[in-house]
């Protein structure tokens, strides 16, 4: 009998491609793969290490299958990912029921560290961080419609409160080529939703082509036959070109969508920050990118509670919110992280305080959102079949306007059975707190 491997991936969707690499290496070895990782004899756990709550959901969930193993209902447990690479020591000192703990530069080497622990071996493995493979196949484990393309990895950024560039290592971009190779693949196996990612997907090509790419990237990505949409994630503010508006604008395959990480609109936070801009200089470029993009839904994310930030500061925050009105917006209360510039500044507010600002935030977003989806009743939207509510007796699914796993979702019914991955038109008839309810007018759109 080969020996099952279960796979838990916890974080972001750049995580979620590394697991998948993952999988394929252990399945092309000759490894079974559990759908269930309970019932698996090892199980590997892709953690997050990026913001407190992150290391807590993966803390708590390798303390889970440390309980499996107590009962003997698992034998092996290996921790990847984010939080291996980042907390070495600690992981090996604080849970040495864990068997392996492997960096990101040694996810290459996968299979000799399950060999060794299957063999009654511990193991820890790390390897320089430019070592993680950025090219292989992989095993899908999003619904089958749509994928994530993975097009750099690491950041040069280097923004006070972040760790990812300590955790990840400098922006590496992959050759064009790749990425167009990989694409038709996944348009060959059924892929009709490409979102793009990176930890900033607005720099590709800057190191390989000595000049931004992504967009000469996506005209290339939308000349492949299969896909109907072509999504990016995170787009910063700053390197927004004319020439990447021009082609969202343009292109009818990549969607009017952009998530722009702000993060905060104070010059002086922003510059503590170690991020450029201000107020008004943000403000004029959501406004710019609106008139250039009629239509187009923008999302962001918001940090309250930055060291040093003042009551001043965090009102003009809350006067920015109101005044942009982001489509999309989710605020963090600030985290603070070991090994980072911000870390170790003065000013330090109370977790208190923190999460108070953060709720205000969410909740004036939420109030917004509200608003807008009382705007969209009456609007015929393109949607993607996700799946059957059978409590509501109902479809749902998702319009353009909707990242998978990140953003809300639109309920509706058919006079038909609808598949998965189905294009429908919806027409919108009541909002249901942050999602939508409607009816389809059209089964087979063009």
């Amino acid at each position: 009998m080969p020996t099952k491997i279960g796979m838990v991936s916890l974080g972001c969707p750049k995580n979620q491609v590394d697991a998948e690499m993952l999988l394929y290496t252990l399945r092309e070895a000759g490894y079974e793969l559990s759908e269930d990782p309970a019932l698996a004899d090892a199980v590997i756990i892709n953690t997050c290490g990026f913001i407190e709550s992150a290391k807590q959901e993966a803390i708590e969930e390798t303390m889970e299958y440390i309980a499996l193993k107590k009962e003997g209902r698992i034998k092996k447990i290996i921790l990847t990912g984010c939080l291996a690479e980042r907390y070495r020591e600690e992981i090996r000192e604080e849970m040495p029921e864990v068997d392996a703990v492997v960096g990101i530069g040694a996810n290459k080497d996968i299979v000799s560290v399950v060999e060794k622990v299957m063999h009654d071996g511990k193991c820890c493995r790390f390897g320089e961080k430019c070592e993680l493979p950025l090219e292989g196949g992989r095993i899908l484990s999003t619904l089958p419609f749509y994928a994530y393309l993975k097009i750099a990895e690491g950041c040069d950024n280097r923004c006070s409160y972040c760790a990812i560039p300590n955790i990840r290592g400098p922006f590496r971009s992959r050759p064009m080529e790749n990425l167009l190779a990989e694409a038709e693949g996944l348009a060959a196996r059924g892929v009709r939703e490409l979102v793009v990612v990176a930890q900033d997907p607005t720099k590709y090509g800057k190191d390989l082509y000595g000049e931004y790419k992504l967009a000469e990237l996506l005209r290339n990505l939308a000349k492949i036959d299969g896909f109907r949409w072509i999504r990016v994630l995170y787009a910063y503010p700053e390197k927004i070109t004319e020439e990447l508006l021009d082609v969202i604008a343009s292109e009818p395959k990549v969607v009017k969508y952009l998530d722009l990480p702000i993060q905060h609109c104070s010059r002086d936070i922003l510059r503590a920050m170690r991020r450029p801009g201000s107020r008004a200089e943000l403000e004029a470029l959501v406004e710019h990118i609106r008139e250039k993009i009629p239509g187009i839904t923008l999302r962001t994310t918001l940090i309250a509670g930055f060291p040093g930030e003042t009551e001043e500061q965090f009102e003009e925050l809350c006067e920015f919110v109101k005044t942009v009105r982001f489509d999309r917006l989710g605020c963090f209360a600030y985290s603070q992280e070991e090994g980072t510039p911000a870390g170790s500044m003065e000013g330090q507010l109370d977790d208190g305080t923190k999460a108070e600002r953060a709720r205000i935030i969410n909740e004036m977003q939420m109030q917004i959102m509200a608003e807008k989806n009382e705007e969209a009743v009456g609007k015929e939207l393109l949607c993607v079949v996700e799946g059957y509510d059978r409590w509501g007796e109902c479809f749902f699914g998702r319009s353009e306007a909707d990242a998978p796993d990140i953003d809300g979702k639109i309920f509706f019914t058919a006079e038909n059975k609808l598949a998965v991955g189905q294009f429908v038109k919806v027409r919108i008839e009541e909002p249901m707190d942050l999602d939508l309810i409607g009816v389809v007018t059209d089964e087979h759109p063009e």
